[in-house]
């Protein structure tokens, strides 16, 4: 084969687009492949205090975010189950953290985009619960649980500041039972990285002083 001919074939091999991203603590995360080694809380608060709920659409200053949404959900779950152990709490903390990377879509769109976008939500999920030392699959009681949690926090967030009646909003996503109301407070972005950061350090100071 002559150089001319060699040269012209590696043109028309089109270059693998770039699967991965550049993380602010340096790290590049594989978004086809991810590996927990590439995983770090302090990208996942950053991120997930700049991810918005509801698309933004939400009353007051500031947005109300996937962060803030994480903490509420863990609260919620340790006021279902009381003595809960705390590396499902974490868990449930976690529950969102994919969105730090791929954002926070609202469900129907969710829904349209179908098992490719799953898949690879699940495949990062995995990889951060790996991470932080917690079961690649949760039990199912454990998935239940924040499920419920996180539609009784989505309540709270349509009604308060989401323009949702509370007709419509518990038509979609259920009243919750068993639950005071909780405030909704949308924070400023540092201080949603912050609150999640340290709810973060409680939960995993706990587990490890369980050991």
């Amino acid at each position: 084969m002559t150089a001319r001919n060699t040269k012209s074939r590696k043109e028309a091999t089109p270059e693998r687009p770039r699967a991965w991203q550049r993380m602010l603590s340096g790290r590049r995360l594989d978004l086809l492949d991810p590996s927990p080694l590439d995983i770090e809380i302090h990208d996942i608060a950053h991120g997930l205090a700049r991810v918005a709920r509801w698309n933004g659409q939400t009353e007051g200053d500031h947005a109300f975010t996937v962060a803030e949404h994480c903490v509420l959900v863990d609260d919620i779950c340790a006021r279902f189950r009381p003595g809960w152990p705390v590396k499902w709490r974490l868990a449930a903390l976690l529950h969102d953290a994919p969105e730090y990377v791929i954002g926070d879509m609202i469900s129907p769109f969710k829904a349209a985009l179908g098992i490719d976008y799953k898949a690879f939500e699940h495949r990062l999920a995995t990889a951060i619960h790996m991470r932080f030392g917690l079961p690649a699959e949760l039990p199912q009681s454990v998935e239940d649980l924040i499920k419920r949690a996180d539609k009784a926090s989505a309540f709270f967030e349509a009604t308060q500041i989401a323009g949702f009646s509370d007709d419509e909003a518990a038509r979609i996503f259920g009243r919750p039972r068993g639950l005071t109301p909780i405030a909704i407070e949308p924070l400023p972005t540092k201080k949603a990285q912050a609150r999640f950061l340290t709810r973060f350090r409680e939960l995993t100071d706990e587990v490890h002083s369980d050991k």
